[in-house]
């Protein structure tokens, strides 16, 4: 099985049934209630990524196998344990199962250990029924030797293992959990286990740790679960309170090793650090997800303007660095298919430094930083996700948004694309000015639903932004220095349903390669929160209705219907604006509206550029079409003077604002054509 399993963390998988996986041949045949289809996770752009594995690829026959026979009873009691068979030695109160069998334990031993020493070939099965075992000085059960150890919980039993003091090494391992295994381990069986450890982790194996059952409390100083080559689940419940991760896996001597794979059970994690930690891949496939981590969001690791929260209290050492306080947090690619989580974090809820990829599940996310973020691609293609608090709601060099039904708010930008303040996505590399594209980042939104209720930018894209179909309703933001709509590369749109509202200073409309009907209306006043807004074609017929969060100034509007050469009427409350659609875009993108753009087409009500973007088209110096040239650059435009005020360093004066303005950035009333 080891063969198999270390051919399917191969990146380079093909299928589990490849000439890689040849060994020794096992299927599970547990009652697990959540399989895999054979889904692969998501890829940056020429990249291909491995396999995602099945649950009968991670979990044998024997894992599942809880019944007994044949078996050596220990009764444990302190200076007096005895055994009814060979294969124990005892010395004390430390009892030492030597050769491969079956051991059924029972009773107690207030200051002890159980020890597992035997050939490396042997495997053992240590059932636990109505054991408990608290050691001062090392951990209650040490695993030194076997070929894999099988605990069995014991149907209808309570057992507790416990470390209850500093670690007194007594051989060349570093033993530091209350469980602690060199080897393979597996847990299983319906009964209970109660775990503490004063001053390390819960559960350790230095191999691989696999659980297909069992009711666990785990308290612990450190990690709650801890594996070195893989951690792997199918079920149980689990109430863990760790000082450090809740689950962890690491292989610090091989980077391809450290995966996590949870295919079931229930969670309820409260960590300092993250909920779950893979230092190479983690995927979750089913199962029940509660987590609290470094004090939830309320105890949010960055503040508003993407600093560290220096009272956050969790530093890693005296560079000040932060400590990691995510919910799911991979290495590699992180791909979730189906799951419940309710997840308060103060640092990001779900985070991979490569692709993130969720393809179903539940989700319920309060985030002191991003909700979902890949420094590589990520991608939704289904599930129920509600973020209520983030500082950036989705974030990665790229976002794509295939389905889903998807509500979030970020203090913050909405969707992020190429990194934002702090640039964590590969594409937001520090020193990126605020318009420089990013031409591998990119947003794709093609299906599912999604509501954007953003204080920053509602979506920002350092590249392209590109929408085919779904439904998108953006809140933008309330302030001029960001926009509901925000692009640095080609903007278009070819289906779909999309409006977004937000303030007029940054506003910007698709750009002209779309080929479904996009306007951009500006209207003559603010407009309060709770005020829905109505597209209708000339027959009167709805085309879109949208109720936006936040006081806006302006929308940017398309549906399916909405065709060059047709009229249209938007009110918004007490206001109508009709809609003359000369072209498949109207309406200017308003850069700064009320004349205050960076330059491209003066239109009425602001600055636009060819790509919907205000000076993204036009050149340095360059001139405005039908206007004279830009100010600045020795000419004054050709139809106005100057404002008395407003003098542009170094630009020359700014023109006179659009008829109708107030030269403060309000725009004229009406569509801005």
């Amino acid at each position: 099985m080891k063969k198999k399993w270390l051919s399917i963390l191969c990146a380079a998988l093909i299928c589990a049934s490849c000439a890689a996986c040849s060994g020794e041949e096992k299927t599970g045949s547990g009652t697990t209630s959540n399989t895999v289809s054979g889904t692969t996770s998501g890829t940056t752009s020429g990249t291909t990524a491995a396999a995602v594995p099945s649950v009968s690829d991670v979990f044998t026959d024997r894992d599942y196998e809880v019944g007994y026979s044949d078996y050596v009873t220990v009764t444990l009691a302190d200076g007096a344990s005895a055994a009814d068979g060979d294969g124990v030695r005892i010395d004390g109160s430390e009892v030492t199962i030597t050769a491969e069998g079956t051991y059924l334990l029972t009773g107690t031993l207030q200051d002890g250990r159980v020890v597992v020493d035997a050939d490396k070939q042997d495997k053992i099965q240590l059932v636990l029924s109505g054991a408990s075992v608290t050691s001062a000085s090392s951990a209650a059960l040490y695993i030194r030797q076997a070929d894999k150890v099988f605990v069995t919980l014991d149907t209808g039993t309570e057992n507790r293992l416990e470390s209850a003091g500093a670690y007194i090494q007594t051989d060349d391992n570093t033993v530091d959990a209350a469980l602690f295994s060199k080897d393979d381990l597996t847990i299983n069986g319906s009964g209970s286990l109660t775990v503490c450890s004063a001053e390390g982790h819960g559960i350790v194996s230095k191999d691989d740790l696999v659980i297909t059952g069992g009711s666990f409390s785990v308290t612990a100083a450190s990690h709650g679960l801890s594996a070195k080559d893989s951690l792997r689940i199918a079920g149980g419940s689990f109430e863990i309170d760790a000082g450090k991760d809740g689950l962890h896996c690491e292989n610090k001597d091989d980077a391809s090793l450290g995966s996590i794979y949870l295919a079931g059970g229930s969670f309820v994690v409260t960590a300092a650090q993250d909920g779950v930690d893979a230092a190479a891949w983690l995927t979750v496939d089913g199962g029940s997800y509660t987590f609290s981590t470094g004090g939830g969001s309320t105890n949010a690791s960055l503040k508003a303007d993407g600093t560290f929260n220096r009272s956050w209290g969790l530093t890693g050492g005296s560079s000040g660095d932060t400590v990691s306080a995510k919910g799911f947090k991979a290495a590699g690619d992180l791909t979730v298919s189906d799951g419940s989580f309710a997840l308060d974090t103060s640092d990001d809820a779900l985070h991979s430094n490569a692709n993130l990829t969720v393809s179903g599940g539940t989700f319920t996310v309060a985030s002191g930083d991003d909700g979902f973020h890949a420094d590589a691609a990520l991608t939704v293609s289904g599930g129920t996700i509600l973020i209520s608090k983030s500082y950036e709601g989705m974030e990665g060099a790229s976002v794509t948004v295939n389905g889903g039904d998807i509500t979030l708010t970020a203090s913050d930008d909405g969707l992020n694309a190429a990194g934002g303040s702090d640039g964590s996505a590969l594409g937001g590399r520090p020193g990126m000015g605020a318009f420089d594209t990013d031409v591998s980042a990119f947003i794709s939104v093609s299906g599912g639903v999604l509501r954007i209720n953003a204080s920053g930018d509602g979506i920002d894209s350092n590249g392209s932004l590109t929408v085919s179909g779904g439904e998108t309703y953006v809140s933008g933001p309330e302030n001029s220095g960001n926009g509901a709509l925000d692009y640095a590369g080609a903007g278009t749109i070819t289906g779909g349903v999309f409006a977004a509202a937000g303030e007029a200073g940054m506003a910007m409309n698709f750009g002209g390669d779309s080929t479904q009907g996009a306007m951009l209306v500006t209207f003559d006043a603010a407009i309060p929160g709770g005020t829905e807004i109505v597209l209708r074609d000339a027959d009167g017929g709805t085309l879109l209705a949208f109720t936006p969060e936040k006081t806006f100034r302006c929308a940017v509007l398309s549906a399916p219907g909405v065709v060059q050469g047709n009229t249209y009427t938007v009110t918004a409350g007490e206001m109508s604006v009709t809609v003359e659609m000369t072209a498949t875009v109207v309406g200017g993108s308003g850069g700064m509206t009320g004349g205050k753009g960076f330059g491209g087409v003066f239109d009425r009500g602001g600055f636009s550029g060819e790509d919907g973007r205000s000076g993204k088209d036009s050149p340095k110096g360059g001139e405005m079409p039908g206007n004279g040239e830009l100010p600045g650059n020795g000419e004054a435009p050709e139809d106005g003077g100057y404002p008395e005020k407003g003098v542009r360093p170094g630009n020359g004066e700014l023109p006179e604002p659009p008829d109708g303005s107030d030269g403060t950035g309000a725009a004229s009333p009406g569509v801005q054509v």
